[in-house]
């Protein structure tokens, strides 16, 4: 990002907080949810919100916005990228940055449940609520959904995840619902990625609101994903989790799931951004290839 584009980001913050409602009305939406391709390949761009800014064995990867930005703006020009899922400074940047015209847009809605506290699972609605989506013209809101069997507060995200998708469906947006069954381990939340698990997150998630019709499921990678997949008819999104140093071996996972019935895309975050190379566009269109 040149200097002057980010005098004019921050000028536009500062002096025109309305052109971001004017840059949206404008927008060019896309005709469909998937691609060219057939498929929806996503860049995902939530983390920070819950102050998780860790890529691999960068602490602090996350904290430069500057650096994220160009990051996402890269991501998002390679041929076959048609989405991007974020929060509301960020989707906002993008907006203005004009980053965003054609692509898929997902806001991420729970955010309250930050990273290392207390009451993480406790995954408070902070964010986008499906009100806000509509009226900013995007195609749909995001939530993360964490069962921790020993945690009360899960009952109150799994409330709010059903009204949520809810109040997304009248509105005729797509509802992605990222499921986990968690545990608390050292007293920090891990998710339990096993084929029984994730099949046992997937048919509550599946279940949540009065209606189904607008749900998607964006699932890690575990053994014996085509157990994993068959437990729901809804479509699912392949997310990719933690910066590995051996990419191939995450490009073969993905390339496999996507042979599914039921998996309709990619949603992957800092495994594109922060690849252990740092090649952005190498890792994106390699992600892309295999749609």
């Amino acid at each position: 990002m040149r200097e002057d584009q980010l005098r004019d980001l921050i000028d536009s913050r500062v002096r025109r907080p309305q052109s971001v409602a004017e840059v949206a009305a404008r927008r060019r939406r896309p005709g469909s949810l998937l691609g060219e391709h057939g498929r929806l390949m996503m860049i995902a761009a939530d983390h920070p919100a819950r102050g998780a800014l860790r890529a691999g064995g960068r602490a602090l990867a996350m904290a430069d916005r500057r650096d994220l930005l160009d990051r996402l703006c890269l991501a998002l020009s390679r041929p076959g990228v048609n989405g991007v899922l974020g929060t509301p400074d960020i989707l906002e940047d993008l907006l203005l940055l004009g980053a965003l015209d054609d692509k898929v847009v997902v806001g991420s809605m729970n955010r309250g449940g930050l990273a290392g506290t207390t009451f993480e699972i406790d995954d408070r609605f902070t964010a986008y609520d499906a009100k806000s989506l509509d009226a900013t013209g995007f195609e749909g809101g995001k939530m993360l959904v964490r069962i921790d069997p020993e945690d009360p507060g899960t009952a109150a995200t799994l409330e709010a995840g059903a009204k949520a998708i809810g109040e997304l469906a009248k509105h005729g947006l797509m509802a992605m619902v990222e499921p986990f069954i968690s545990h608390r381990v050292d007293g920090r939340v891990r998710n339990e990625l096993t084929a029984e698990a994730m099949i046992r997150a997937t048919c509550v998630a599946a279940g949540l609101g009065p209606t189904s019709a607008y749900t998607w499921l964006k699932v890690p990678i575990v053994d014996e994903m085509e157990r994993a997949m068959a437990a729901t008819t809804l479509p699912a999104l392949i997310l990719g989790g933690e910066v590995t140093e051996d990419q191939d071996a995450a490009f073969a996972s993905w390339s496999k799931a996507l042979a599914l019935p039921t998996v309709q895309g990619l949603v992957i975050g800092r495994s594109l951004l922060y690849p252990p190379n740092d090649d952005v566009a190498g890792a994106v269109d390699a992600a892309v290839s295999l749609l």
